[in-house]
């Protein structure tokens, strides 16, 4: 805060402010505004919540932003925000990780007993009527690779531990003895040992370095009968090369919830592709997970007005908030 003056934060949020705001109404002058309107709102304000945070709004009104201090966005992933200009600025900029870490958990082991268990199929037979008996999977014992070791991955990892499945890790670094992981690989070698796997989980960040990764060499690289979730980012992913592997029998099936385009477009063929779940970015949407972030932000908020280390700061050149947060005065 800059010292003794009333703050003015600008709040980037569509057409639907978000709830709960009244204890930090009492500490700043807030400005609501959507996309349009937010060259002016950030005009003279010393801080920016980002609580829309699918918009890509922020880049196009940044020359507006004369004294901005800090930026919350209402999301893990810092993607939408993480621009050149920001990067190279003394703004600080935090997330609200650890909000959907469980929600995510639970959704990522959903999916692979609706594969094991073959649910999707079962739901299909039921509504044509016909009694069909088959065969299920087990998981327990089953090799899952989840990439990316950040709190939603990890909550991941223990999770499915408690389900009896076999988890790895991979990281940025290749390591062993980890808490969560026991073996981390380095993501930077994905083709090398994903043929190891019954199923892989994507939740790394999206950077430079992740954008693309899950590619036509890393499909090849998988068993045919091996599952790819999907709960990071959409564009971590070459979306036509995993249909093209869903078409060739290079993998057995995909559970996404994000996608390189969103809403999916109505003529993807990810639609009705055999052995493809589809769900709409919802994976850690679980019942008042806004408040939540409000939450979240109005805490950090708190610390910002009494000059106090914010928490969940983001490192700008990583991209994600670092294992050991550093926390940092706005």
């Amino acid at each position: 805060m800059i010292g003794s003056e009333i703050p003015v934060l600008a709040v980037l949020c569509g057409a639907e402010p978000p709830p709960d705001m009244a204890a930090v109404e009492a500490g700043a002058v807030v400005r609501y505004t959507d996309a349009s309107g937010l060259p002016e709102a950030l005009a003279g304000a010393d801080a920016l919540f980002v609580y829309d945070f699918l918009s890509t709004a922020v880049p196009k009104a940044w020359a507006a932003a004369d004294r901005l201090r800090w930026l919350h966005i209402a999301s893990a992933g810092v993607d939408p925000v993480l621009f050149p200009e920001l990067r190279e600025s003394d703004v600080v900029l935090t997330n609200s990780r650890g909000v959907f870490d469980d929600a995510i958990a639970e959704y990522v082991l959903g999916v692979v007993l609706a594969f094991a268990k073959d649910f999707a199929r079962s739901l299909d037979l039921q509504r044509a009527t016909t009694w069909r008996h088959r065969e299920s999977e087990r998981i327990a014992g089953r090799e899952v690779l989840v990439v990316g070791t950040g709190p939603i991955g990890r909550a991941t990892a223990r999770l499915l531990r408690a389900a009896g499945m076999r988890v790895s890790g991979a990281g940025r670094r290749a390591r062993t003895g980890d808490p969560d992981f026991g073996v981390v690989h380095e993501s930077a070698e994905l083709p090398r040992y994903l043929g190891e796997f019954d199923y892989v989980v994507a939740l790394a960040p999206l950077t430079d370095r992740t954008k693309g990764m899950f590619d036509a060499a890393a499909f090849a690289a998988m068993k045919p009968s091996a599952r790819f979730v999907n709960v990071g980012r959409g564009e971590l992913v070459v979306t036509s090369e995993l249909v093209a592997a869903l078409r060739a029998g290079e993998i057995a099936g995909a559970a996404l919830d994000v996608f390189e385009t969103e809403p999916l477009p109505a003529d993807s063929p990810l639609w009705t592709m055999p052995d493809v779940l589809v769900s709409p970015h919802m994976s850690g949407d679980f019942g008042g997970w806004r408040r939540t972030l409000v939450e979240v932000f109005t805490a950090n908020f708190r610390r910002w007005s009494a000059g106090e280390p914010l928490q969940n700061v983001v490192d700008k050149r990583l991209g994600y908030v670092p294992s050991q947060p550093q926390g940092a005065a706005g």
